[in-house]
């Protein structure tokens, strides 16, 4: 008598979030499964939200200064100053050389920051545990730094209307040529660890490719979509700041992959490093804040839009006045959530054991996705 061999299978679902370690914030995946595969993954989003937006246009354009620190708690240099930037259309002010190069320069050192977290926190999802040990070993060093100036580690309240919160303490020049000295060393170590690492590549190479197109199409920018094969980045294509002045040249990879959306940050780490030294030779003489800049402006009716490249990625201020002295619209396009849109595409047919790396390599932050 013939026998049925075939294995019949059930498809079940599986809750991943929204309070899992790896998820980096409160962030819920229901998958649904085939055995080890994912057939299909339905993003939830929304557990963080803040009504940032709404804030903003309920509060003086200097009220919510500090509060734009918190948007992206990993980029707050960056937030900032696009919130300033826009204000300073409005009302038409030329910032001091020497204040945009301190900007530029602060940019670059919380960039490193939060790829060092990247780096750590990447590696620790994937089952390391001394990368995560080392990135925030070298953090310290650009916290130390930012600390100096603005009093802050985290969110800095540094950037202002027309300049910079202070100029550069005494304290700060040693300290700078130290780390300008050491930080290229500690990125080898970083190098060293993982970039030939058996099981990294096994659990990151071919894993989670997207295409240049689909990366376009989705809106990714920043690492994530450089690491596409697509060259743009702001700094470059759109200069504001001082980088007209100090050049740069965007890290673009080929393969789409996990491990290069890895390497991307790792390599922009030097190239942040490069950009700090540059900042450091070339810092002009003068003073870091426009004279007679009101703090508490009344904006000019009228719109503008604003865009600067975060460590995630293309981060936009689209800002409407209607000539009082709060926004009438206050709207942001953070990288974030543009990056992890894919994540349903991104999932679907792959194990279970690679949601982890796949999700990782975006380097997500909720609030940045949930505003």
């Amino acid at each position: 008598m013939a026998t049925d061999t075939a294995i019949r299978t059930e498809e079940f679902q599986v809750n991943m979030g929204p309070q899992h370690p790896s998820t980096h914030g409160v962030f819920r995946m229901v998958l649904t499964m085939d055995g080890e595969r994912v057939v299909d993954c339905e993003p939830h989003i929304g557990f963080l939200h803040r009504s940032m937006e709404k804030m903003a246009e309920n509060r003086l354009y200097i009220q919510f200064l500090p509060m734009a620190d918190r948007i992206d708690y990993l980029s707050s240099m960056f937030c900032a100053v696009a919130h300033c930037e826009a204000v300073e259309q409005f009302m038409e002010i030329e910032v001091p050389p020497r204040a945009k190069y301190l900007r530029t320069m602060f940019m670059e050192l919380n960039r490193i920051a939060s790829h060092c977290i990247f780096f750590g926190v990447f590696a620790l999802d994937l089952g390391a545990v001394t990368p995560f040990l080392y990135g925030f070993r070298e953090r310290e060093l650009t916290m130390d730094l930012l600390e100096m100036t603005s009093g802050q580690r985290i969110t800095f309240n540094y950037v202002r209307f027309g300049g910079v919160a202070a100029d550069l303490p005494e304290s700060f020049f040693p300290a700078v040529e130290r780390f300008i000295k050491v930080f290229p060393g500690r990125v080898t170590d970083y190098e060293r660890i993982l970039n030939e690492n058996e099981i990294f590549l096994a659990r990151t190479k071919g894993i989670g490719v997207v295409d240049a197109a689909r990366a376009i199409n989705y809106g990714w920018s920043g690492p994530n979509l450089r690491s596409s094969g697509v060259d743009f980045d702001l700094r470059q294509n759109m200069p504001y700041e001082a980088y007209g002045e100090l050049g740069y040249e965007p890290v673009v990879l080929p393969n789409g992959d996990c491990y290069d959306r890895y390497l991307a940050r790792i390599l922009e780490m030097r190239a942040s490093h490069a950009l700090i030294k540059k900042c450091m030779e070339g810092l002009p003489e003068g003073p870091t804040q426009k004279e007679k800049v009101s703090k508490f402006p009344k904006l000019p009716a009228g719109e503008v839009y604003v865009r600067v490249e975060s460590p995630r990625g293309d981060y936009g201020l689209y800002l409407v006045s209607d000539g009082t002295d709060k926004p009438y619209r206050y709207k942001l396009r953070t990288p974030s959530f543009n990056n992890l849109s894919m994540i349903r595409e991104m999932l679907r047919g792959v194990y279970l054991a690679d949601i982890v790396p796949i999700f990782g390599s975006l380097d997500v932050i909720l609030p940045d996705v949930d505003r």
